[in-house]
């Protein structure tokens, strides 16, 4: 039995882009529905998403077959709660709040056994190994794993160039809306102060050699983002839409209701 291939993390080294999804809907029904739409990666959100381990392994089971590529986000970068998803099966991880170089240095050891990180070996009782049935999985296992470390503030920014150059980081990916808060703009992440402040973290992410990611549900800022060289983009919520869908199909017969009730009463 062969370590399977992780393709996301040999795209983002080609610099071809790659358009996500974030599965926020905690199902592993919804997301394998997502799965068969296209996209490129779906992110398994645990840090605002009602999500444990148990629901994430039941989302990475269900979206197997399928050719997106599972991105899981833990609630928090810490190395106790990695070691969980890698355990799982999780081969790309995106995580949060990374402020500093040393902390990106943490979040990388913590993916990585001994003597090179951090990480504990239990995989006799990991899906990971399929149960020890990848041959040398601890001396491989490195090799398909892709880090994303997630900048979201005005200190991640000051420090960015250091975070993108840690060894074992293979992408930096932007979130708008902690970082429109950390700007003094909150609720606004579209700003076009924030923008400018994302496209030029692209910039200097991509001068280390590093890929840059970001969220962008808005199309016009997706473009510009990619325009600006970002690699891989999230370009919706699943939450968002199928609360858009939903309220647009109401509204679209409520509206013939009350037009019908108008011209009725008008006889």
């Amino acid at each position: 039995m062969s370590l399977p291939p992780n393709p996301f993390k040999r795209a983002l080294r080609e610099g071809t882009p790659r358009f996500g999804l974030w599965a926020a809907l905690a199902d592993a029904y919804v997301t394998e529905l997502l799965a068969t739409a296209g996209f490129d990666w779906l992110l398994i959100d645990n840090e605002h998403a009602p999500n444990d381990v148990r629901s994430t392994l039941a989302q990475l089971q269900a979206v197997a077959a399928y050719a997106s590529h599972p991105v899981v986000r833990p609630v928090r970068s810490d190395s106790a709660v990695i070691k969980q998803l890698l355990d799982i099966g999780a081969q790309t991880l995106l995580l949060p709040m990374i402020d500093t170089a040393e902390q990106a240095a943490d979040a990388v050891a913590a993916t990585r056994y001994p003597p090179h990180g951090i990480r504990g070996v239990g995989s006799a009782l990991a899906r990971a190994s399929r149960w020890n049935r990848v041959p040398d999985y601890l001396a491989r296992a490195a090799d398909e794993l892709c880090v994303l470390v997630q900048v979201e503030t005005v200190q991640g920014m000051d420090n960015l160039p250091a975070i993108a150059a840690v060894d074992g980081v293979d992408g930096v990916f932007f979130g708008p809306s902690d970082l429109s808060a950390s700007m003094g703009l909150l609720g606004k992440p579209g700003d076009a102060s924030v923008r400018e402040a994302i496209r030029g973290g692209i910039a200097s992410v991509r001068r280390t050699g590093k890929a840059a990611g970001v969220l962008a549900p808005d199309r016009a800022i997706a473009e510009e983002y990619l325009a600006a060289g970002a690699s891989f983009v999230a370009v919706g919520t699943d939450t968002g839409l199928l609360s858009r869908a939903a309220a647009d199909l109401a509204a679209s017969y409520k509206d013939d209701v009350e037009a019908h009730v108008v011209v009725k009463g008008s006889y």
